[in-house]
């Protein structure tokens, strides 16, 4: 229990992907399981200015075109439905930067956010050494890529029947 007699979480488990980026901020894709029971996956550790940190999962934020009602990521400048011209300004602002995106999981409050980084950070180093080394292999990491959604879909009817 913390503090406000609240349970803590207990990162049960941090898988890491190394990408191949040498020049590119995007350093590794990441999942958490917490208390076995529950995964966050495509957190990300990007290289910024101030060293490695933890970018949250999130997704492009999109709007309607006001012709067709095509959805478009915020910085098309055409509809990818009828080609119509979309007006460039129609991103909201927040800090003086263009907010495009939006987490789809986050802590919401900062001794969360630092337990999350502090171990995702360190599985990324351990996974960053184990790399140099010979015969190096990647771990398995699953993605959405990787799940099929036919069992996904018989999995939901049989809960249905349940």
């Amino acid at each position: 229990m913390n503090r406000k007699g609240e349970e803590t979480v207990n990162i049960t488990e941090v898988r890491v992907k190394l990408t191949d980026a040498k020049k590119n901020r995007l350093q590794a894709f990441c999942s958490i399981t917490i208390d076995d029971d529950f995964v966050v996956r495509d957190l990300k550790v990007i290289e910024g200015h101030k060293g490695a940190f933890v970018a949250m999962p999130s997704r492009k934020l999109t709007d309607r075109c006001p012709k067709c009602g095509g959805k478009n990521h915020l910085m098309a400048q055409y509809c990818n439905d009828c080609g119509t011209k979309l007006n460039e300004k129609r991103a909201s602002r927040g800090a003086g930067r263009l907010k495009l995106h939006a987490d789809t999981a986050h802590p919401i409050n900062s001794s969360c956010r630092e337990l999350i980084q502090e171990k995702v950070l360190t599985a990324y180093k351990e996974e960053v050494e184990n790399s140099k080394k010979p015969g190096y292999k990647p771990p398995k990491y699953e993605d959405m890529d990787d799940v099929d959604f036919d069992d996904i879909g018989e999995d939901l009817e049989s809960e249905k029947t349940e």
